[in-house]
Parts: structure tokens; sequence; C-alpha cells
């Protein structure tokens, strides 16, 4: 049967519901300050709703993992938009802090199935040829949603309250179930058949995905521990308002489409291996920076947003070359792939966040040691686990 909708249609289809599950994340950021007095709890609590959302995409993540190596994807990805309308409007009812943390885990677990399939749909979608180009703008589409979803929703914040976010977000996912239901058949079936020795633990023993994988978890999630804790820490300790953090983001924003924009370009010429480097040492520097710069008592929002023009560009180059590089590395497996790269992503977001929650109040610098530890480690990470060629034996011709 012919298709109705072309490629470019049902790419934007599949980016628009994994877009859905990472918006959940960051459309409430600028609700999270006023959480504590509309429940009459703590702001160490409040951290904690966004710490739930992405414990539960982790969970929700290795769960579609595995059912979309077994099951129709394209039945799953329903079934995961749908449940996630009827946990986001669920929450806008939540009677306490502790009753919206535990909606908000099983939104994050449920809103987690667009992100898994993604790769295998754009792989039937598009010839060979074009795919891998199509996975790295999805990757880019990714990341740009962390800087995009926290502007809209500061003005969501202005039109109501806390609720006003999850009702939006109970909203469009009710459209996209719906469109889905009428249009998923569209979508392409598994195209690959998987090997049959594959599992998550086979994959994890792959040193080149567990490399690309893992610096890719670490440089991200630095740059969302960030994210998470600034609305709170700008309009608190530091006074700023949380149009600050609008700024901030704008800024970010920016910075970021430059950075991809010239990563293709950049990869092509010098080579993907020395543009994730690059990226991320740019990235891990900035953080450096900002550290040092918040230990020192610093609270310009000049000097702040100034580096976090670096911080943004680091990852803009590196983050859809290396979200693409950790795909590939899977060799075919792009359920569990994707779903152990995302994982690792939201893993460490919501570590990180979750610790970092206890010293919130203490001003900027808890955030940028997290974020300058983690970008740390991805350094680490691509050096510590680079694949070096087998050394000649002396004595041996060519």
């Amino acid at each position: 049967m012919t298709r109705k909708l072309n490629p470019h249609a049902l790419f934007g289809l599949v980016a628009a519901s994994t877009l859905l599950g990472i918006a959940g994340t960051d459309l409430v950021l600028p609700a999270v300050p006023s959480l504590p007095h509309a429940f009459d709890s703590s702001v160490e609590k409040a951290q904690m709703v966004l710490a739930a959302y992405a414990l539960g995409t982790l969970v929700g993540l290795i769960a579609f993992g595995e059912l979309g190596a077994r099951r129709d994807p394209r039945r799953l990805l329903i079934w995961s938009l749908g449940l996630f309308t009827v946990a986001s409007i669920a929450a806008t009812f939540a009677p306490s802090m502790e009753g919206l943390i535990a909606l908000r885990l099983a939104q994050g677990a449920f809103g987690a199935g667009p992100a898994v399939f993604a790769p295998g749909f754009i792989k039937g979608i598009f010839p060979d040829d074009r795919a891998a180009a199509a996975i790295g703008r999805l990757g880019s589409i990714e990341s740009l949603a962390p800087a995009l979803a926290p502007i809209a929703g500061a003005y969501l914040l202005t039109l109501g309250g806390w609720e006003v976010s999850f009702f939006v977000l109970g909203g469009l996912g009710l459209a996209l179930t719906l469109v889905l239901w009428a249009l998923g058949k569209e979508l392409p079936a598994r195209t690959e058949a998987l090997q049959s020795n594959q599992t998550y633990w086979t994959i994890l023993g792959n040193r080149n995905f567990l490399r690309y994988a893992l610096s890719q978890s670490f440089a991200l999630g630095g740059l969302l521990v960030f994210v998470f804790g600034a609305p709170a820490v700008l309009a608190g300790p530091l006074g700023l308002g949380i149009e600050a953090f609008v700024i901030l983001q704008a800024v970010g924003i920016v910075a970021f489409i430059i950075g991809a924009n010239l990563s293709s370009r950049l990869a092509n010429r010098f080579g993907t291996e020395r543009i994730i480097f690059a990226g991320t040492s740019l990235l891990a520097t900035a953080f450096l920076l900002l550290l040092i710069y918040a230990a020192t008592g610093g609270t310009s929002l000049a000097v702040i947003v100034s580096i976090w023009i670096f911080v943004n560009l680091g990852f803009g180059i590196r983050g859809p070359i290396g979200f693409h590089q950790a795909i590939l590395a899977a060799e075919g497996d792009h359920s569990r792939g994707a779903a152990l790269v995302v994982a690792g992503i939201l893993g460490t977001a919501a570590a990180g966040t979750a610790l970092i929650a206890p010293f919130i109040a203490l001003g900027l610098w808890p955030l940028a040691l997290g974020g300058a530890l983690l970008t740390g480690l991805a350094m680490i990470v691509l050096v510590a686990l680079r694949q070096t060629p087998p050394r000649r034996l002396a004595g041996t011709d060519g």
C-alpha cells in the first residue's frame, strides 16, 4: 500500500512524539519555584518533581526498549502517548507534592516510548544513504528541546498557575495520540531482524557503544542538571527573577543552533572524532570557568550568560553527531540502543539533580560543580575508552 504521507511528514510525526516526552521535563521548569508555595512544601522537595520525571523516564526507556524488540512499535507508540496524556492531566489535580511526584514518575515512564522507537522508524522511512543524516537531525532536535521548552513554560506560567503546563502537555499528548491512531499504520514496521544474541548486556559490552553513549550521557546530563536547577537558583539565592532564566535560555538557544549547524560541516572537514572531542572540551572548560566564577561569589547575569554561550556552543558542536555515533554503534538494535543512550542521559540528570537538590539554596556553585564534574567525566570517557589499533611488532613489515 502506498503511503499517503511523504517521508518528511512521517519524520515530523516521529519527531513531534519524541519532543513531547522531552518537554515533559523542560516545559514545567519555570513553574518549579512556585510549587513550594502552592503545596506548602520545600524547595528541596520541589526539585524532586524534576528528578521523579527523569527517573520514571529511565524506567520507561528500559521497558519500552525491551518491548520494542518483541512487539509492533507502532502500537506501542500509541499506548505510550495515550498513557502519557492520562498521567499529564491527572497531575493537574495532584492533592500534594508527594502525589505530584508520584504522577510525575508515571508520566515520565509512559512518555519514554517515542524516544526508543524513533531511530527504528527513521531507518524505515528513509533509504540507507539518508537515514543516518535523519537520525543525526533528530538528535539535534532533541538536544534543542531543553533550551526551547523552558521559554514556552515561562510564558505559560504567566497565563495561569503551575497546572497550565500540565494541561498543555495533556492536550498535545491527546492530539498526537489521535493522529497516530489514524495514521500510525503508515509508519514503517521493523525493517531489520534483531540479532538473536543481542540483549542490553551485549550492547553494553560493546566498548565502542559504551564510549559514545557514556560521553553523550555525561555531556548532556551535566547541561541538564544545571538547567533543572537554574530557575530556583536565579529566582531564589541570586535574586535575579525568573526573567533571568528566560534570558539565559534564549541566549543558549542561539549558541546551540550555531554549534549544531557547524557540527556536520566541521565533522566532514576535520573528522567526527576530532569534533566530538573539541565540542566536549569546550563544554567542560566553560563549566569549569562557571564554577570558578560562582566559587568566588560572582552573581552577575551578564557574566553567567557569557559563559553559558560557550557551554551551549560546545554541546551544539558535539551533541548531534555524538548521538548519531552512539546509535550507529548499537549495530542495528535501534530500540535497545536508543533506550540505553537516552536512559543514560536522563539517569545522569536524575541522579545529579537529586544529589544537588539539598544544596540548591546555597547559590550557583553547586549547579556549576555538578556541570563541571559531569562534563569532565564525558572527556575522561572519550579518552579512556578510545580504541587503539594493535601495536605493531618490532621488525615486521607493512
